[in-house]
């Protein structure tokens, strides 16, 4: 998958399965930067395939990964994503419904910016989309 008009373009990649954490997050963006894109790859594997594919001028501005992706997990991206020369200026960060303090130990210690609980509420997920957009 390409991003379309990619050169130069700020966006956000979005690694996450569940489809209305997804839709929310999208909502909250638009809500918040309508002209900021959400590029959503449903699992550990497609991202980590996407990411690859992607010349240098096409690289994301922010990368948000869900800790619980299925096949390969926040934490485990961000083990492969770190010894990774092109992609160390582009902030990382994880999210997850665990507000747990060991994954977010694990995740701040693999270089990720942020580890955000997922929110419950429109107005959360808002404050969080203006939250990520000051990472770009």
């Amino acid at each position: 998958m390409q991003f379309p008009g990619h050169a130069a373009t700020r966006f956000i990649v979005l690694a996450e399965d569940d489809q209305d954490d997804q839709e929310m997050l999208q909502f909250a963006f638009r809500e918040v930067d309508p002209k900021m894109p959400l590029i959503c790859l449903p699992n550990g594997k497609k991202f980590m395939n996407w990411l690859e594919e992607q010349p240098d001028d096409a690289l994301p501005s922010v990368i948000v990964l869900d800790y619980n992706l299925p096949e390969l997990n926040g934490a485990e991206i961000m083990q492969l994503l770190e010894p990774d020369e092109r992609l160390k200026d582009i902030p990382r960060i994880v999210w997850s419904t665990s507000n747990s303090p060991v994954f977010r130990t694990i995740c701040m210690e693999l270089g990720a910016r942020d580890y955000i609980a997922k929110p419950s509420d429109l107005a959360s997920y808002i404050a969080i989309a203006r939250h990520i957009l000051t990472f770009v």
